[in-house]
């Protein structure tokens, strides 16, 4: 019930009376928000004259101020609804109306302190059931100063993801945004209880923990292995620096702090209606961030010093832009040439790995037949003489 007013302007979920007498119930938004269309009411007033026009709506100070009251007691409706001992009254509500609540995020500025406490998501600590953004708060380590969500199509994709690394290592949590209206919501709340909310997909990720001489040391040991690779990625990124989000994976691409995210590049080229021209202005700027720690990025750094023109070591920088493409959420724009680039490493890395080994069992067989036929024989001898 009421998925459908989502998308429809003109709902008609109020029906308005005068001294009992039936008005209208087509307010088009004035009387009550489009995101609350699932709530259904009546609403009687003696202060409003019986020929109200749709003018008087409008202008009307007394309608203006029965919206107030009628959204407050709509929210405190539903709060009294997730406050209640019983969770699964509230799941099943979320489940069907939470995307409303969302919407509200995006569009009524004015009660974002009282949509906020009403919103659900998933957790890196919490996969299997949502939770609040005050139980997100509370679990909150007492040096870290901000909400830290990822937003990807899935919690699985979410898990696995290289953004993750650092701050699973220091048990920071960080919220699942799975939904694909969750990013645009965050984003349009800003903040929560003084508590910026961060996307940890985007560049200049502050986790508190900076070693200023260590980062010095790194700096100036990888800065012309970092120029060197930006030079042969040439235009595909603004800029390649040392990483401080990762600890597993060699490398990640990560969005730029003003433009849009990998998963929203995802979300806006899928739409129907799209205007493709914008895509490429406002995809942002992309920044690859290395590993120092990893192998692969230090046998670079040694191929860098002894030979930057290595055929071998710039086809690994190419396919290493290109892993780190797909597992930070973008689309390759030439996945078959991908393919290519990944069949001739395997053709590399397995070439002669199992020939050579069925070679020389074959060589070795011949010995061993004949003696199989000597023992064949032996029975059916045996066989005859009985």
């Amino acid at each position: 019930m009421g998925r459908d007013d989502i998308t429809n302007p003109k709902t008609k979920n109020i029906r308005l009376y005068v001294k009992r007498v039936f008005i209208s119930d087509d307010f088009d938004g004035e009387l009550f928000p489009r995101y609350l269309s699932f709530v259904k009411g009546v609403v009687d007033s003696n202060d409003l004259p019986l020929n109200v026009s749709r003018e008087i709506l409008q202008e009307s100070r007394i309608v203006r101020i029965m919206r107030k009251r009628l959204v407050r007691k709509t929210f405190d409706m539903i709060l009294g609804i997730s406050m209640s001992e019983n969770k699964g009254d509230y799941e099943t509500f979320w489940e069907n109306f939470g995307k409303h609540l969302k919407l509200g995020c995006i569009e009524d500025r004015e009660n974002h302190k009282r949509l906020a406490p009403l919103l659900r998501f998933f957790s890196s600590q919490s996969e299997d059931e949502m939770i609040s953004l005050d139980e997100y708060v509370e679990n909150m380590k007492a040096e870290q100063k901000d909400i830290y969500y990822l937003a990807a199509d899935s919690v699985s994709s979410a898990r696995n993801t290289p953004f993750l690394e650092r701050l699973l290592e220091k048990d920071l949590e960080v919220l699942y945004l799975v939904d694909p209206i969750d990013e645009v919501a965050i984003q349009s709340l800003k903040s929560y209880k003084e508590k910026n909310f961060v996307d940890i997909s985007k560049e200049d990720l502050d986790l508190g923990d900076k070693n200023e001489e260590k980062e010095k040391v790194t700096k100036e040991e990888f800065s012309r292995t970092c120029d060197w690779i930006k030079k042969r990625l040439g235009e595909k990124v603004a800029n390649v620096q040392i990483s401080n989000r990762l600890s597993s994976s060699p490398c990640v691409l990560v969005s730029g702090k003003f433009g849009w995210s990998a998963n929203m590049e995802r979300l806006m080229k899928a739409q129907t209606v799209g205007d493709t021209s914008t895509l490429e202005f406002m995809k942002g700027r992309r920044v690859f961030e290395i590993n120092p720690e990893h192998p692969i990025i230090r046998e670079l750094n040694a191929a860098f010093k002894s030979n930057p023109d290595d055929e071998d070591a710039l086809r690994a920088i190419d396919l290493l832009y290109d892993a780190a493409l797909v597992s930070s959420g973008y689309t390759p724009d030439n996945p078959a040439q991908l393919s290519g680039k990944i069949y001739e490493m395997m053709g590399m890395a397995i070439s002669g790995k199992w020939s050579t080994f069925d070679s020389q069992q074959s060589a070795s067989q011949p010995p061993q037949t004949e003696t199989l036929e000597a023992e064949v024989v032996e029975p059916v001898e045996a066989g005859s003489q009985k």
